[in-house]
């Protein structure tokens, strides 16, 4: 009888540990799917860019997803994750949301040269997922208008929430309308300081 419940209790263990180890990862990328873009006779000039690495909090800079749970709680999902640190993540989500909107390319890593190009910084204070209910950002940027030594600069936060619904896809895809909300006011106000004007930060 012992042997019996030994041998069927090495079972159930085995079949528990083959059980985790068959568990999928999922993996998650905030850039958006590549797309063409459409001939736009009126769209304004195109504006080039460089666009610096994006920093994160320490407390999402896993590569698990890191979710809310209530007020105080957090989990750390390890069957789902980000397919490349979260800071890149972010920064490339940004780089393709800019050029789609400024009509430009992203010149980081791109020598000089004579050619003039904005540079742009974002700083990620919070990024909260909360499952079901809100993808949240809340980020500092600034943009440098492309003017030698005395050029522009306008410095901002932007607060970012979006509705999501049930699953991670769509927590994800959350955070890329958040993402791309951003991107939309970052470009807003590149084009104002390219154009010699004064720009005003979005309302909080």
């Amino acid at each position: 009888m012992i042997r019996r419940l030994l041998c069927l209790a090495g079972v159930l263990l085995a079949t528990a540990v083959a059980g985790c180890a068959s568990a999928p990862l999922h993996y998650y990328t905030l850039v958006p799917a590549a797309e063409a873009s459409p001939e736009d006779a009126g769209a304004s000039a195109p504006l080039a860019f460089e666009l610096l690495p994006v920093s994160v909090p320490a407390q999402v800079d896993l590569p698990q997803l890191v979710v809310r749970q209530g007020g105080q709680g957090v989990a750390l999902l390890d069957g789902e994750r980000w397919i490349a640190p979260l800071g890149d993540e972010l920064r490339g989500a940004l780089s393709a949301e800019l050029s789609r909107q400024l009509h430009g390319v992203d010149m980081s890593g791109m020598p000089a040269g004579d050619s003039p190009r904005l540079r742009i910084k974002l700083e990620v204070r919070r990024f909260e997922s909360a499952p079901g209910a809100q993808a949240y950002i809340e980020g500092a940027w600034s943009v440098r208008a492309p003017r030698g030594k005395d050029s522009a600069v306008l410095a901002c936060v932007s607060r970012v929430g979006e509705s999501v619904g049930p699953g991670y896809a769509a927590l994800v895809e959350g955070h890329q309308r958040a993402v791309a909300r951003i991107a939309a006011q970052i470009a807003a106000a590149a084009r104002a300081l390219s154009a010699g004007q004064a720009p005003s930060c979005p309302a909080a």
